[in-house]
Order: C-alpha cells, then structure tokens, then sequence
C-alpha cells in the first residue's frame, strides 16, 4: 500500500459495486430516527436556558455549545468513518447524542447548570452526525445520482424532524408526569431516537458505504465523458503516467510527474480526466459555511423572538417544524438540480432566498402566525440549497484516499460557524433586536455564497 492509497475500511463483508437498496434504506430509517431527536435542540435548547440562566442574552448559549460540540463531532466521525468505515462512524455520532440528551434531562431536573451545559456540548457533537450521512449515501450512488443520493438521505431527516417540534407538548406533560421540567421532554424523546437510529445502524448497515465507493471507483475505472465531448478533447492533453502535465487551460495548470494511480483520485464525478482541485473543497465549504451562520443565528432567537410577543412555545415549535421541513423536504428537488444544472447556480438560488427570508423575518409583523412561519419556511429552504450544492462540490473535489476525513472537517467549518451564529445571535438581540439580526444575516448570505460558487468555476453539471 502506498501513502496514497486509501485507508482500508474494517469490514467482513462482501462489497459490490452496486449494493442494491438495502443500505440507503437503513440510511433512511436511521435518518428519520436521528431527525426526531435533533429536533429537541432546536425547539427548546434556546427556552430551557433561558429559564435556567434567567438571561435573553445568554439564550444562544446552547446553539453555540451543541453547534461547538459538532465540529468535535464532525472531526471524530469523520476520522472513524475515514479508517473503520461509515457503519462505526456513524453509530459513534448518534451514541453520543444519546449520551448528551440523558445529560441534558439530568441537568435540568438537578437544576446543575454546568451539567446541562456540558451535555448540551457532548448532545451538539453527536447530532452532526445526521448531517454527515449525506456524505454516506453520496457513497453509495454513481456520480451521476450523486445529488440525488445526498437529498434521499437529507430527506429521510424530514420525517423524524417536522414530528419531533411538534410533540414538544406532549413529551413535556411525559416529562412533567415524572417530575421533570416540562422542556426537557424533547431530550427524553431524543435518547429514544438516537438510541434506536445507532442500533439500526450497528445492525443492518451492511456492506458499509464508504466500501461501497470505493469499490466501485476500482471496479469502474474512468467515467465516460457527459459533455458533448469536451472532456475526451481535454482528454488527448493529458499525460499517462510518469509524462509532464501540460497546461492547457484554467483546470491544468501544474507541470510536473502525474503519479495517481487511484482510479478515483483521478478523475471527477464530471467524466473530466485529471487531478481532482482542492479549490473545490474550499468553495464547498465556503457556501455551505455561510448558509449556517445565517441560519442558526436567525432560526435560533426566532422562539425567544415570538415568545416576546405573546406566542406559546407550542406556537413557536409549530414555526420550527415547518422551518426544520424546509430545511430537509426541498433535498430531493435541490439533489436533482444540482445534478442536472451544476452546484453553482443551485448555490447562487441559496443566496437569494437567504436574503428574502432574512429581511422578511426583520420586517414582517411578529405578533401574527403567518410572518414568522413563512420567514423561516424559506431561511430552510436557502439553507437546504446551499447545503446540497456545497456538500456537491466538495464531494466531486475531495480525494477518495480522504474523502471522510474532508468531508468531517467541513462540517467541522459548519459546526463552528453555527456556533458562533448561536453566540452572537443572542447578543446581537438583546443588544440591538431581532430585525437586525435577520436582516444582516440575510445580507451576509446573498454577499458571500453566488459570489464564492460562480468564481470556484463549477460551472456544469456533476455527471
């Protein structure tokens, strides 16, 4: 084995190239458990810390510290699916949140500050790994069905998701029932969930994805080109092994000895032969980045916004159930788009809506129903664009030799921006009110995203 090589993934299993259904359903059903219990987080973490610490400006403090915990969580992950495969990896991440929701309960109803804290952190470093199972079905589809592949499994979040907001009542008289804070039910509801989507990943997940691409890339060798031709012209320019690599345009313009023997490594999910660009990983990153601190900050005071106006916490988990369903229903329809039209102009959308989601949930009145709803239909909706595409782009641009471990420290980037949307979200408010905070999100997104995505020069479709 050589230092490019691939690290081996740990499996018994007999991996073919074409896996059948079997595992993307288990990703799903594990998807769908998981969304219930990250639901919890986001609906309550905000309101329960506000009643513990007695502080609107320290109600962000949760979204930073599970936001925080994830980028731990995205880097172990990542790093186990890396050497072991998905399987441990991903039943790793959703141990964790398990471990963390039990924590959290316990630390509300001892009244223990640093206890709830600290759980909230281990909670957030093992609720990433729903985000990260996207890069798992991308592993188990063709390049061509890539998109796809990675909105079914965003999708299947959905289920548990939209539910999980909505049972913020009754789960609280469960919890109240036994003598436990009323907003700790969500917590109890989220053990279950990650209790049950870790086992079902331990059991059923076979042959692990991460074996499944990589068989594949070995089996299939180069793709044939999808671009009317254009990559079989490029394809005469380039060298076989051991030749000089010769510039002839903006995508080759190193010189040198090309030693990649990786079928994988050496060509893109475009058909395009070539070194896959590490400006990829950072333009994917970057739009996927920015969609999350825009989002957390926003979705995160958006119940401490309402409550200030008379809505009930079930009025406001009805807000963050259609929020969170945007956030993961699009994924299907945006996985095809990216398929069929490139990530860049997927992204670009992202920007867009972000903005007219930001500055409707500054403007619009906050003591009806419809204005928040609506605002936060769409901030999940520009979420789930930019996440799509971007996780696209990284995907087409990360070497197969450490693809799982790129792929952790993106959502490492993710975690950290969200952490820090959390913490500012809650400062920002108390210091100069919501509205600004939406709308300069808003501003940021539609600044930063379609101006990052069209120069990363993605400009044609992943297959």
């Amino acid at each position: 084995m050589t230092a490019a090589d691939p690290a081996p993934v740990r499996t018994r299993d007999t991996v073919p190239a074409a896996p059948g259904r079997r595992p993307m359903t288990v990703l799903v059903v594990s998807q769908a458990l998981g969304g219930a219990g990250m639901a919890a987080g986001i609906t309550v973490g905000a309101l329960l810390a506000e009643d513990l610490l007695g502080s609107t400006g320290l109600a962000g403090l949760p979204a930073a510290l599970y936001t925080g915990g994830a980028a731990v969580g995205a880097m172990t992950v990542g790093r186990v699916s890396q050497h072991r495969g998905r399987r441990p990896g991903l039943a790793l991440g959703h141990g964790a949140a398990a471990l963390g929701s039990v924590g959290v309960v316990a630390g509300a109803a001892a009244g223990w500050t640093a206890l709830l804290l600290t759980a909230l952190f281990v909670y957030g470093a093992g609720s990433v790994t729903g985000l990260l199972a996207r890069y798992a079905g991308a592993d188990l589809a063709p390049p061509e069905r890539r998109g796809r592949a990675t909105g079914t499994v965003l999708l299947a979040t959905t289920l548990g998701a939209v539910a999980g907001p909505n049972l913020v009542g009754p789960t609280g008289a469960v919890a109240a029932a036994y003598g436990l804070p009323r907003l700790t039910g969500p917590f109890l509801l989220a053990a279950v969930a990650y209790t049950a989507a870790c086992l079902v990943l331990l059991l059923w997940l076979r042959p692990d994805p991460m074996a499944v691409a990589r068989a594949r890339a070995a089996a299939t060798g180069p793709a044939p080109p999808s671009d009317g031709g254009a990559a079989a012209k490029k394809a005469a320019s380039v060298p076989g092994p051991g030749q000089a690599r010769v510039a002839t345009g903006p995508e080759e313009t190193d010189t040198g000895t090309d030693t990649e023997t990786d079928a994988g490594a050496s060509r893109t999910p475009t058909g395009r032969p070539g070194r896959r660009r590490p400006s990829g990983v950072v333009t994917g990153a970057t739009v996927t980045i920015s969609a999350q601190l825009v989002m957390i900050a926003v979705m995160t005071m958006t119940p401490v916004h309402m409550a200030a106006h008379g809505h009930s916490t079930q009025a406001a988990g009805t807000v963050i159930a259609l929020h969170v369903g945007a956030m993961f229903l699009p994924s299907r329809l945006s996985g095809s788009l990216v398929d069929r039209l490139g990530a860049p102009p997927v992204a670009v959308a992202s920007g867009v809506v972000l903005l007219v989601a930001g500055v409707l949930a500054g403007l619009l009145p906050p003591q009806g129903f419809a204005g928040p709803a609506f605002a936060l239909v769409l901030l999940g909706t520009g979420w789930n664009l930019a996440l799509v595409s971007g996780s696209a782009m990284v995907t087409e641009a990360a070497p197969p030799a450490t693809a799982a471990a790129v792929q952790g420290q993106v959502d490492v980037g993710m975690s950290l921006a969200g952490a820090t949307g959390g913490m500012v979200s809650g400062l920002t408010v108390a210091g100069a009110g919501y509205p600004l905070l939406a709308v300069a999100g808003g501003v940021l997104a539609v600044a930063v995203i379609p101006a990052v995505a069209l120069r990363g020069g993605f400009g044609r479709p992943l297959a």
